[in-house]
């Protein structure tokens, strides 16, 4: 009977002793290797590259079989630290080193870092967003009317004063637009309203000048031929100086019979004026008295509603339902506009995109300022008109001392006076029609 474990021989025996110089009978690793039994290596949440199967172990009589704990530290891939507890943590958290000299763990985030970045990135997007609409929108604006043109000009006073002027100017609208907002197919431009609005430290003023008021035509240059045209002493309405000669020359004439100095133009048109209002979802209004008018399709009746670009365009064109004609219809116009303004410069409109970029796209393509004109000035025209309902502006017609039958005379004592305070930039005390 063989005693020697399995795969020994005496063969094995006589040629390969165990130790050199051993007397013993037995191999010396039986006498003297001490088990050391070994916890088994946790799971690895990745396997270990494959490795080159080690030769196994040899069985030894006293007990040290291949599968009694025996391990040569190698088939796992696992390294063990003096000091460590398997594969944990010293710190018990698992994964990471602790005195045995396991990695540590990945550091606690940041959040102040985190935080600062994040802010800096979105201010750097809202500038980048700001700056490139504010170019997008002053490129948009038309500045056609050179008021370097105008001669003879009064000296300037305290504020700002911008001649705003709603012309009958159908460029732009196809004959189902024409239809559909009552214009007509009159050929060329005429003025339909005109505005002075002051603004200054003691609030905004809106002054209406009905288109039919009766002004003597100055001197001028012509804006396309440059040719001095000399006074003739001759009066006419306000709105033929502009169908004469453009804007030039209403300003020249607006300037010659008020002597307030004009800083800016500004000038929509038909379309363009609904087009805006569509833009915002429509204009809330309260009106006190229900009316038609034929002629502008107007057709309302009392009490609050919202009015779409069709019928804003109608409200403010109407003048025959009315006993005081232009008189009453500059009033609705002073109303209106200052309600667009109210209403469109608010949060849901200028923080919403979706409703910013189109109210300025119908508006500012429409526009037609003048040359000096920057987007921050029309900006804050806006805002002045929407102050003038705002309990610190004031709003009126030009004062009227009578008639000559067809055309409205201003009264001179109170227009002087108006002018004075506008230029002083004094609280307005003048009364209008």
């Amino acid at each position: 009977m063989n005693d020697w474990p399995e795969g020994w021989t005496d063969d094995n025996r006589s040629g390969n002793r165990y130790g050199q110089g051993s007397d013993s009978d037995r191999p010396e690793g039986a006498r003297v290797m001490r088990h050391v039994q070994r916890h088994p290596a946790p799971p690895q949440q990745r396997p270990a590259p494959p490795r080159q199967r080690q030769p196994e172990p040899p069985q030894y009589a006293g007990g040290y079989d291949n599968n009694a704990g025996y391990d040569n530290g190698y088939n796992t891939g696992q390294v063990y630290g003096g000091g460590g507890n398997g594969g944990g943590r010293g710190d018990g958290h698992g994964g990471g080193r602790g005195d045995g000299g396991y990695v540590q763990g990945r550091p606690a985030p940041d959040w102040r870092r985190r935080i600062k970045i994040g802010a800096l990135s979105l201010v750097v997007v809202v500038l980048a967003v700001s700056i490139g609409t504010y170019f997008w929108a002053d490129s948009k604006l038309k500045r056609e009317v050179d008021l370097s043109k105008v001669i003879e000009r009064p000296k300037g006073g305290d504020g700002t004063n911008y001649l705003i002027v709603g012309s009958d100017s159908r460029e732009g609208m196809t004959a189902e637009d024409k239809k559909k907002l009552h214009t007509g197919s009159a050929e060329g431009k005429r003025t339909d309203s005109m505005m002075i609005l002051h603004d200054g430290s003691n609030g905004p003023t809106l002054v209406s000048l009905p288109r039919d008021s009766n002004v003597e035509i100055p001197s001028y240059k012509g804006s396309d031929s440059g040719k001095l045209y000399p006074a003739r002493g001759r009066f006419t309405k306000l709105n033929a100086a502009y169908a004469e000669d453009g804007p030039e020359l209403l300003v020249r004439t607006v300037e010659f019979n008020t002597g307030l100095h004009i800083d800016h133009y500004v000038e929509i048109g038909f379309g363009g004026f609904a087009k805006i209002v569509d833009a915002i979802g429509g204009v809330e209004l309260d009106i006190p008295k229900a009316f038609k008018d034929k002629k502008s399709g107007a057709d309302f009746k009392a009490g609050k509603q919202t009015l779409n670009g069709e019928q804003s365009l109608a409200f403010v064109r109407t003048r025959y339902a009315f006993a005081g004609s232009d008189l009453d219809r500059t009033k609705n116009q002073q109303k209106f506009l200052a309600a667009l303004a109210s209403q469109t410069a608010t949060p849901s409109t200028i923080l919403n995109p979706f409703k910013l970029y189109p109210t300025m796209g119908a508006g500012l393509d429409t526009l037609i300022v003048d040359k000096d004109m920057s987007l921050w000035s029309l900006g804050q025209m806006f805002f002045a008109m929407k102050g003038v309902t705002g309990g610190d502006g004031t709003s009126m017609n030009m004062p009227i001392s009578g008639s000559t039958g067809s055309n409205l005379v201003w009264d001179k004592a109170k227009v002087k006076q108006l002018v004075e305070q506008l230029n002083n930039d004094e609280k307005v005390t003048v009364s209008g029609n």
